[in-house]
């Protein structure tokens, strides 16, 4: 089997069966003054079934934490509620998240003081640390939720599963670059429209049907690959609009997940958005370099051409039914 062919593959199976639509799941601090240098404080830790990340946020050797509410445990999260005493403003100081350089995952921090003053910024676990600035930084939301873009789309795997489901599908170009704008259109008027509160969609059935679509990709490339004509490979355009528009409110769940700050959700919704189509271009960019290598290097028997869609539609497949089941 060609080298093409096995890396596809590998992008495909590699994946857990149990791996969900939205995989990026940072924590997330809030941090709200509510009197002078003290404040009330919400931190939500990622958690499993079994594992709750051991991460802590630690201020300023001056200010007390103490706990005010018992954790409260969700599907996804675990939810602790502290307050955060000093005899100083939080600007200036030093705020740190314990071990967070030993997880995979992001802390979005929201600061909101008594003066108006609002302060929205990533730490990773390459940088757990940061001084609280002391005057709000728009550059600095617009570089987190652009990151926070990248990063959900880049381990979205359904999404990318469905993208590269289209670029199998679509032949030519300029049909391809018809197709992929269609499907950015589409799911960016859901994503825009759900923050906003103008539509939305319940998640769980929305996820169901995201893992649908893919399926039902799956199904025909392999209609195409026999040589049957269908809209989907006359018109991808479309196809790639009408589930784009699902695919929207399966990014607006997620981004809502995260958290949005409040007085910057217009510049926070644009700036995450962007950051999902950077990481899609980077995405089509690949699979379209693979794809246009050498035909040479592409399989030659019907078998192996079959491999890949029957490897998508296997992945979405599973997903439809845990989805199902978790209604």
């Amino acid at each position: 089997m060609n080298k093409v062919l096995r890396a596809l593959l590998f992008l495909i199976l590699a994946l857990p069966f149990n791996t969900l639509a939205h995989e990026v799941r940072p924590a997330y601090l809030q941090i709200n003054e509510v009197s002078s240098n003290t404040y009330n404080v919400l931190w939500k830790v990622p958690r499993t079934a079994d594992k709750v990340l051991d991460i802590q946020p630690l201020f300023n050797n001056s200010f007390t934490l103490n706990e005010t509410i018992a954790p409260r445990i969700l599907e996804a999260f675990v939810l602790y509620t502290y307050q955060l005493k000093g005899p100083i403003s939080l600007s200036n100081t030093t705020l740190t998240i314990n071990n967070l350089n030993k997880t995979g995952v992001d802390v979005l921090v929201d600061i909101r003081l008594l003066n108006g003053e609002h302060h929205s910024f990533l730490l990773q676990p390459s940088k757990n640390i940061i001084v609280v600035p002391e005057k709000p930084n728009k550059w600095m939301v617009a570089k987190t939720y652009i990151v926070l873009g990248i990063e959900h789309i880049l381990l979205g795997f359904d999404h990318l599963l469905f993208v590269l489901a289209l670029l199998l599908i679509t032949k030519g170009f300029k049909k391809l670059l018809k197709t992929i704008t269609a499907f950015t259109l589409a799911h960016s008027i859901t994503l825009s429209f759900s923050v906003l509160g103008i539509a939305s969609l319940p998640g769980p059935p929305v996820e169901a049907v995201i893992a649908l679509s893919i399926v039902f990709l799956a199904m025909e490339i392999l209609k195409i690959q026999k040589g049957v004509p269908s809209l989907t490979s006359q018109k991808p355009w479309l196809v790639a609009f009408s589930f784009g528009l699902l695919h929207g409110f399966g990014f607006a769940g997620a981004l809502q997940e995260i958290g949005l700050p409040q007085q910057e959700i217009p510049l926070a919704l644009a700036t995450f958005n962007l950051g999902v189509e950077l990481g899609q271009i980077l995405f089509v960019i690949l699979v379209f370099t693979l794809l246009k290598l050498p035909k040479s290097f592409m399989p030659k028997h019907v078998w192996m051409q079959k491999i890949i869609p029957y490897a998508i539609g296997s992945v979405a497949s599973f997903w439809l039914i845990e989805r199902i089941i978790g209604f």
